[in-house]
């Protein structure tokens, strides 16, 4: 393994170990909000959950990630490092304001900058782009209309029952909760997968797209101790930013959330979990009363997500420019 191969590694996990950081509030803001679990002991289930998704469910968000937006053949070492220095510069941006953001927008955002300044934006694949738009864009629509139905559907079920249902909710949260985490690590690992397996078949280490086990293990493993690290200050923005969260709301939450991102794995598309998770508590506290959301803290994240994917590609482009800059001033101070 060369240096820059073994860079792009090392910065892919530690993109990977962000994402963990960033997103496990996402996993257990509700169960924590919700007095359901401890915060260490729901980071480490959850951990311990993300770890096994992407062995349980296939790599397809990964070959997405890694054959579909561009072709391997065209990609470079440089172009992918490029692209994840700016996820990660803004994805610390992002975590160090508080600001729930999505690492997903954050990685395509720097793919397509990257690319776009290092070779031409015409080698891009607009239908792959296109699908993971797609995935990322109405996965949160559906999380909110699936929260605010179901939420809906388990009150009338639930409409006769004694307050003693609280317990069974409170109880359920782990096993929904266990859930949710499986679904996000086998969405958002394999996003490190793919760009990992990307820059082995671009280093020419292997001959086509196919992610290697080493690759699963240490991406789900990178993951899940980023997990286990804590985000408290996202923990604080979604537990308490939309609404005051009960057992029911965590449950509701949990499920909803879960099958669109498990879903969306399963079908390739690389969604959000800070979005589905958000729209999903949106969606169960409109369920109760539309006013009782507190859609401002709701609309400082939308600005959020509406700027990631241009700020991401800005930073991944400069990274290009800077590193032909310096590649040249080396050149010519050889010359």
């Amino acid at each position: 393994m060369d240096g820059q191969l073994a860079a792009l590694v090392i910065l892919a996990l530690i993109f990977d170990f962000l994402n963990g950081v960033h997103d496990s509030s996402n996993i257990v803001a509700t169960i924590i909000s919700s007095r359901s679990l401890s915060p260490r002991l729901a980071l480490t289930l959850t951990a311990m959950a993300e770890f096994s998704g992407p062995f349980l469910f296939g790599v397809a968000v990964a070959t997405t990630i890694g054959s579909e937006i561009v072709s391997p053949d065209i990609m470079t070492i440089p172009i992918l490092l490029s692209a994840l220095i700016g996820a990660i510069v803004w994805n610390i941006f992002t975590w160090f304001v508080g600001i729930p953001s999505s690492s997903s927008h954050a990685l395509i955002g720097g793919m397509v900058g990257a690319i776009g300044v290092g070779v031409n934006m015409q080698v891009i694949q607009f239908s792959g782009v296109l699908k993971v738009l797609s995935a990322l864009f109405v996965s949160p629509v559906i999380g909110l209309a699936a929260g605010f139905v179901f939420t809906r559907l388990v009150y009338w079920l639930a409409r006769n029952a004694s307050m003693k249902i609280n317990i069974f909710f409170k109880q359920a949260q782990v096993l929904t909760g266990i859930g949710l985490a499986l679904s996000h690590g086998a969405n958002d690992a394999q996003k490190t997968m793919g760009i990992i397996t990307l820059g082995l078949v671009a280093g020419g280490y292997i001959p086509s797209f196919q992610v290697p086990l080493w690759v699963i293990f240490a991406s789900a493993s990178a993951i899940a101790i980023g997990t286990v690290s804590g985000g408290w200050r996202l923990i604080k923005t979604l537990g308490a930013g939309f609404f005051r969260i009960r057992p029911i709301h965590g449950f509701c939450t949990q499920i909803t959330s879960a099958g669109v991102i498990l879903g969306a794995a399963l079908f390739g598309g690389p969604v959000s979990t800070t979005q589905v998770v958000s729209s999903a508590i949106m969606g169960v506290g409109a369920a109760d009363r539309v006013n009782k959301v507190r859609w401002n803290a709701a609309g400082n994240i939308l600005m959020a997500w509406l700027i990631t994917i241009p700020m991401s590609g800005l930073v991944a482009g400069l990274t290009v420019w800077i590193i032909r800059l310096f590649q040249n001033l080396s050149i010519s101070f050889l010359h």
